[in-house]
């Protein structure tokens, strides 16, 4: 079934702020293999004229992720999830995420398309901190892998 292509332009409401710990960026920069002690050592990021540690800019991917499941789940648009491969990932920074930020996501359908029989949805995740100035949005491609038609099995004898 075709993704309803009058979502694009959709927003959803903000999720609840989530606050970023230094216990958690510190385990993102171990699990993604990057030893940066601005990541880990509060000290070494006040020297970089950051007010904490700083987390990697892969790092909000799993709070603009989150939140896009209010675009994932909506019925109206008409996702097969269980066919969705992640297609591309990019982010646009107005400022590091710091230990001790509380964020909240908006995210907007930006086009929802055909290609190839493929369906493809373009999220835009604009990350706010408590004082509503903007962090960083990030770009996700979804891309709904189009549906094989059911084949017979071998040897049916028609």
């Amino acid at each position: 079934m075709a993704l309803d292509q009058s979502f694009a332009g959709r927003s959803y409401p903000p999720t609840e702020p989530y606050e970023v710990g230094r216990e958690k960026i510190r385990e993102f920069a171990e699990a993604i293999g990057d030893a940066n002690p601005a990541y880990t050592d509060p000290a070494a990021a006040r020297r970089l004229g950051h007010p904490d540690v700083i987390a990697p800019p892969t790092f909000v991917f799993a709070i603009t992720y989150r939140a896009a499941e209010q675009v994932i789940r909506d019925p109206g648009l008409g996702l097969d999830y269980s066919r969705v491969v992640h297609g591309d990932q990019r982010f646009a920074y107005t400022r590091p995420v710091h230990a001790g930020d509380r964020l909240a996501v908006t995210s907007t359908i930006e086009s929802v398309r055909s290609m190839a029989g493929n369906e493809i949805v373009d999220v835009r995740g604009d990350v706010h901190d408590e004082k509503g100035e903007h962090v960083v949005t990030a770009f996700t491609k979804l891309v709904a892998r189009k549906q094989e038609p059911a084949t017979g099995s071998e040897g049916d004898a028609r």
